[in-house]
């Protein structure tokens, strides 16, 4: 498995909300039912320097992106918004299988210039190559920190960035059944 991301800032603060909304509530349950999906999850920048939304799916593959059922399911459909979409990119990774499922407690912490800057913190990083679409940022890692590891976050170095969740992390109807019958 990979995993995909896609960020953006949105510049429409009358529609963000809206966008949010549709984003959060029919865009990503319309994409883990996407066969080859497997998690999704959304989360808001808390510290500057980067894009205010972050997506990360778990994915089969990139074969998983270019098929019919993603074009009809889950690609696109923002139309509506595509105006106010600003600083959008997607980028598909390899190095973890599943992204880690950030509950309301925690935090995703995030680095492009190397682990240290996340074990600095007391977390525990794990690594991401980038293989398609962007490609850039190369390499990032990630980890999970519970909110009161983090202290000012506009005290971090400036390589690190946080997003708290904005949903929990879905899972596809069919990983959910493999599971339970394991």
């Amino acid at each position: 498995m990979m995993i995909y991301t896609v960020e953006c800032s949105f510049a429409d603060p009358h529609s963000e909300a809206e966008w949010n909304a549709f984003y959060s509530l029919d865009k990503l349950p319309a994409l883990i039912s996407v066969s080859g999906f497997h998690t999704s999850q959304r989360f808001k920048a808390l510290s500057a320097g980067c894009p205010v939304y972050l997506a990360l799916h778990s994915i089969d593959s990139l074969d998983t992106l270019t098929g019919e059922e993603y074009i009809q399911k889950g690609g696109g459909n923002f139309a509506r918004w595509q105006q106010h979409i600003t600083d959008w990119h997607r980028n598909l990774y390899e190095g973890i299988e599943r992204a880690p499922a950030v509950g309301e407690t925690e935090y995703l912490v995030l680095s492009t210039t190397g682990p240290q800057p996340l074990r600095g913190l007391g977390l525990t990083p794990f690594a991401m190559r980038a293989v398609a679409m962007e490609k850039f940022p190369e390499q990032r890692w990630l980890a999970k920190a519970g909110r009161d590891m983090i202290g000012d976050i506009g005290h971090l170095p400036d390589d690190v960035h946080v997003y708290a969740p904005m949903t929990p992390q879905l899972t596809n109807g069919d990983d959910v059944a493999s599971a339970s019958a394991r």
